[in-house]
Parts: structure tokens; sequence; C-alpha cells
């Protein structure tokens, strides 16, 4: 479960950064930060939030909607598109959203927590990695369930507007109905080229 073990090593204003999206065919890299007021937040609160991956999409859906509600944590959510994505790579991708995420915080932190192990590049602030952060400190798993329900909602949009490849359940990732439906349908301008299956569907119809 989280706690804010690492959140008080650090004086000041201490954020938590994650991303969701690296490895789907389809759909933006989402990153979110989010600043929890410790000093206010109850335990009603906390016992909401967990790393994304483990909560249902309900049990998301309501901790996502108890963070906004209650005042008590400030946040903000960026992304990176397909086509930034293509153009400069996954990992670049994802660390530009967490900037844009950073750059878009009303009050800038003091320290940021990152999950994984490596640091973006041009933060304003220092950085901290956590691997499993997600698991382990609050702040950072309440930046993955916002970054988990924004994505998640702008794939279910997406789905409306392109039927077929089953977005509104697989979020874009590479599910045997997605990669069945690539075949079938052809990729979408939602849909990442320099990903290997989407790269060999255009090789394919190229060739034909």
């Amino acid at each position: 479960m989280p706690s804010f073990r690492y959140e008080l090593r650090f004086e000041g204003r201490v954020a938590g950064i994650d991303e969701v999206g690296r490895g789907p065919l389809a759909g933006p890299v989402v990153a979110a930060v989010a600043v929890i007021d410790r000093a206010a937040a109850r335990r009603k609160l906390l016992k909401l939030i967990d790393d994304s991956k483990k909560l249902a999409l309900e049990n998301r859906e309501e901790a996502y909607e108890a963070m906004v509600t209650s005042g008590l944590v400030q946040f903000a959510v960026a992304e990176a598109t397909v086509e930034e994505i293509d153009s400069i790579n996954i990992l670049q991708a994802t660390f530009l959203a967490m900037r844009r995420a950073l750059e878009a915080l009303v009050h800038q932190p003091d320290v940021v927590l990152i999950d994984g192990n490596q640091v973006p590049r041009g933060l304003a602030c220092r950085a901290e990695t956590i691997v499993g952060g997600d698991a382990q400190s609050y702040s950072i798993a309440a930046a993955s369930i916002f970054a988990k329900v924004t994505r998640d909602r702008a794939m279910v949009r997406l789905a409306e507007a392109f039927p077929g490849y089953g977005w509104e359940t697989n979020r874009g990732y590479g599910s045997a109905a997605h990669l069945a439906a690539l075949q079938r349908l052809g990729p979408t301008p939602h849909h990442r080229r320099s990903f290997a299956p989407v790269r060999a569907t255009y090789a394919a119809a190229a060739t034909s």
C-alpha cells in the first residue's frame, strides 16, 4: 500500500508524476502530476488512492472524483500525441508529456517523485525516481489515477469515432481483437505507425 514515507524525506511541496499509455498501439501517452495536502488529507480519502493498475475501473473513477472534489489534491494532466510518439519515440514522448504536466501545475513543487528509473531532462525542480513508485507513494499513486482515468476516457471517445477496434475495452493495447481489427480495417490516424504491428500493416498494404 502507498504511504507518505517518500514525501516526508523532503521539505516543501512534493509532487508525484506517473504516465499511462506507453505500450498501446493507438492513442496518446498521458502523464499526470499530483500534490496532496498531507496535513489535511484524511484516511477516508487516502484509502481510495492506490496504484491505478490495482484498482477496478469503478474504484479508479471513485478515487478520481473524490480527489477532485476534496480540494486537497492539486493536479495537472498532459499528453504527447501519436504524431509526437512516432516522431521522437515513445520514451521521449513520455518525458514530454511529463514535462507538460509539470509545467501546467499552477503551484510548482520543490521536488517531484517519478515512477520509474529515469528523470526527464528539462524539469524545473529536483526529481527523484522510485521504481514501482505508484504502489509506494501516495503522490505517485494519485498521479497514476489521474493519468489512467483521463486516458481511458479519451480512448472511449475515440472508440465512438473509430468503431471496430475495441478501444472502449482494450484502450488501444494490442489485444487479439484489436490486432484482428487492424488487419481487417487497417490503421487509423490514431494508430502509432512506429509500433511494429501497425508498421507491418502499412508495409503489407504497400506491397499488396
